[in-house]
């Protein structure tokens, strides 16, 4: 069986084109999965005893990152948080590690770096917690007893580098991604324990991986930025547990991820529209009403051909 490693199309002879998606040389072959054991019938239960199961959320204490979730952390469920190298994505889920450990215990696994870098890290955003947990760990096979630890939060960083040695497959392929990301998601869904997964992001700014990955997990996020500038915003575009038209936004400084209370600050000058060719107005995110500001300069052309030209607005919104 080959596999797009673009989209999931799965076909039994290779292709140098997919059919689906449009990419070239995007076909890998996929080896069958672990041999699982077989498992019992399932026994069932009635819709009017779950009817009185109240959800139970457990905030991080980080309002923006709160805000995207649905309100704060559900046991069992899988956070697949996406984003480009350097973004952020480790430094935010530290916080949020800290700010979780204050009340439960969290294990934090590093699969990429080692743990004096995340020490430094750790010593730069002023964390110190006695139920925070590091592990410096690549092998699934060697984490999975990890889970009986009694933690609450589970980090894995990142799924792309984990390894399960008894599958046979080379690492960061399509079957050890898609297998560690099923594997890791039923054990934390039947030990209650929250898990959040960091994948990396293509060129295409997409997450790294089978499109399945995204399908198996509860919530998908993003962690966006420019790179010339200091503000991140989370976006989730798969949210089982919350809308998704909610963002967070953030700053990044030198001690950290700070939250951004009033966004519309960041998006609007001094001059606050006043100004000759600038106009400000209100796009809705979920159910926060934002100010942003457009500004337009229109000269005479010296030349016949007319040019247009944009930054931070959709081109074919004018051309």
């Amino acid at each position: 069986m080959f596999i797009c490693r673009n989209c999931g199309y799965k076909t039994f002879k290779w292709l140098g084109k997919c059919p689906e998606c449009g990419a070239w040389e995007s076909f890998t072959e996929e080896v069958s999965s672990l041999k699982r054991e077989k498992e019992p019938s399932p026994s069932l239960t009635n819709i009017r005893e779950l009817s009185a199961i109240k959800e139970e959320r457990f905030p991080t204490q980080i309002e923006e990152f709160d805000r995207v979730l649905g309100g704060g952390l559900i046991k069992g469920e899988a956070v697949l948080i996406g984003g480009e190298p350097g973004i952020g994505k480790s430094t935010l889920l530290l916080e949020v590690a800290s700010q979780v450990a204050k009340k439960k215990k969290v294990l934090y696994v590093s699969a990429e770096e080692s743990l004096a870098q995340i020490n430094l890290r750790a010593k730069r955003l002023g964390i110190d917690s006695e139920n925070l947990f590091l592990v410096n760990e690549d092998n699934l096979e060697a984490l999975l007893p990890l889970f009986e630890k009694d933690f609450f939060l589970i980090i894995i960083d990142s799924i792309q580098v984990l390894k399960i040695p008894s599958l046979g497959a080379s690492l960061g392929s399509l079957v050890q991604i898609k297998e560690s990301a099923n594997i890791l998601t039923e054990t934390a869904k039947k030990k209650g324990v929250s898990l959040f997964i960091v994948g990396h992001v293509t060129k295409e700014g997409i997450i790294s991986g089978p499109k399945a990955l995204e399908h198996i997990v509860d919530c998908v996020i993003y962690f966006e930025g420019e790179k010339n500038s200091n503000f991140r915003i989370l976006r989730a575009v798969k949210n089982r547990f919350g809308s998704l038209g909610e963002i967070g936004v953030f700053e990044m400084t030198s001690s950290g991820l700070k939250e951004v209370e009033n966004p519309s600050s960041i998006f609007i000058s001094g001059e606050g529209g006043h100004s000759s060719g600038s106009v400000v107005g209100c796009v809705l995110e979920g159910v926060r009403a934002i100010l942003v500001e457009v500004q337009a300069l229109v000269t005479r052309a010296s030349f016949g051909m007319v040019r247009r030209k944009s930054v931070g607005f959709d081109f074919n919104r004018f051309s």
